[in-house]
């Protein structure tokens, strides 16, 4: 199976849908905000941007984890910016995006809902979408609308997945 990397803005329910994918797909889910340097982590909880080079290294230990996973992952990362997925392709040429597109007052609402329980700070959500290039009509890219209920990203997603796999 090919590995699919679940993407978007803060807020956007990468996580919520990362899991769910991974679940229905047996695959393994590697957590994109699990590996955030300390420094990264406290920059963010402060609401300093991170930057280009900030990413770097956590765009290099999300593409060794793909590596770790030749039979395919399931993999949450916001990838904002095309060479940022240009990056994590140059690891694995067939890796599958799926863009989870949402509003600016949408995802402000669901991460200051979060607020209390995650280190991203509410005042990065205007950063994000600045930071955003859509990755829209890319190949390997499904764009999907994330306010729609979880159980029919799952589903899109892995309807989407599968018929990669007819492919093969």
């Amino acid at each position: 199976m090919k590995s699919i990397v679940i993407m978007g803005v803060a807020g956007c329910g990468k996580s919520s849908v990362g899991a769910r994918v991974a679940a229905a797909t047996g695959m393994p889910l590697v957590e994109g905000d699990d590996h955030h340097s300390p420094a990264n982590r406290s920059k963010m909880q402060q609401g300093i941007a991170l930057t280009d080079a900030d990413r770097q290294g956590w765009l290099a230990t999300l593409s060794e984890q793909i590596l770790l996973h030749p039979r395919g992952a399931v993999v949450t990362c916001s990838a904002l910016k095309h060479s940022y997925r240009e990056r994590l392709r140059a690891t694995a040429p067939e890796l599958l995006f799926a863009f989870l597109e949402i509003s600016r007052a949408d995802a402000q609402a669901r991460v200051t809902a979060r607020a209390s329980s995650h280190f991203f700070s509410t005042t990065l959500v205007d950063n994000q979408f600045a930071t955003l290039e859509s990755p829209t009509g890319e190949a390997g890219v499904l764009t999907l609308n994330a306010m729609l209920p979880l159980e029919d990203l799952q589903a899109a997603v892995t309807a989407w997945l599968s018929t990669y796999e007819e492919t093969l």
